[in-house]
């Protein structure tokens, strides 16, 4: 998959607004939210004079040439640079399941599907599927049924919803899980498709998954020596 990307973006809640209008301008959808809490150490927050406080991460689809409009616009209109302002960032997809997620995910963008991105030397890929709340063990059964090993689940509030069924033929609920998981690249096609199948939009999980490719890994011994 050429030239597509997902965004993450994490910002002080209270700058939250600001970056959701910013965003909404530059005609990005906000496909998810959650929340969470800066970790930096007191002595840096001293030494910036900043606070500790509550962080909002929203999750985005990019195409290349959006983001360097959104970067730009960052940069120069939010102030992103500015310490205790927020961060954004990028990482490349390598697939996503079905044209309908895809139409989905990069609404009033636009996009040209080209080849399936792999990058050399690439053994894994992280598996991202987004869900209706409360429909984890479905999906975890459906991935297990083509030989995936376990996954970690954040909870999320999806957003722009209302333009769902326009694409999915289907409404989709605000409560929603993520479900992370790393598989084999050789793997990939076939842990994505049983989910498809057993837990996608024609369920009640309404999942949506795609992948980004992984250069390295920590932690994946046992499972590569058994194969």
């Amino acid at each position: 998959m050429s030239n597509l990307f997902w965004m993450v973006s994490i910002v002080n809640r209270s700058q939250s607004k600001r970056f959701k209008e910013f965003y909404k301008k530059c005609g990005v959808s906000i496909v998810l939210e959650t929340v969470g809490a800066g970790t930096a150490v007191s002595e840096m927050l001293d030494y910036f004079g900043l606070e500790a406080s509550e962080k909002l991460l929203m999750f985005s689809v990019v195409t290349g040439e959006k983001w360097t409009e959104v970067k730009k616009g960052l940069q120069n209109k939010l102030k992103i640079d500015i310490p205790g302002t927020g961060i954004a960032f990028i990482v490349p997809m390598s697939s996503i399941g079905g044209k309908n997620a895809l139409l989905f995910l990069t609404e009033g963008q636009k996009f040209q599907k080209g080849e399936e991105t792999i990058l050399k030397n690439t053994e894994n890929e992280l598996l991202v599927v987004i869900l209706n709340q409360g429909y984890s063990d479905l999906v975890m059964d459906a991935a297990r049924s083509a030989k995936a090993s376990g996954g970690t689940v954040i909870h999320a509030k999806g957003t722009g919803m209302q333009h769902a069924e326009k694409f999915m033929g289907v409404s989709l609920v605000a409560e929603k899980e993520m479900i992370f998981l790393v598989a084999k690249r050789k793997d990939k096609n076939q842990i994505m498709r049983a989910i498809m199948e057993q837990a996608g939009t024609n369920s009640k999980a309404r999942s949506i998954v795609f992948s980004l490719p992984v250069t390295s890994t920590a932690g994946m011994r046992l499972i590569e020596e058994s194969e």
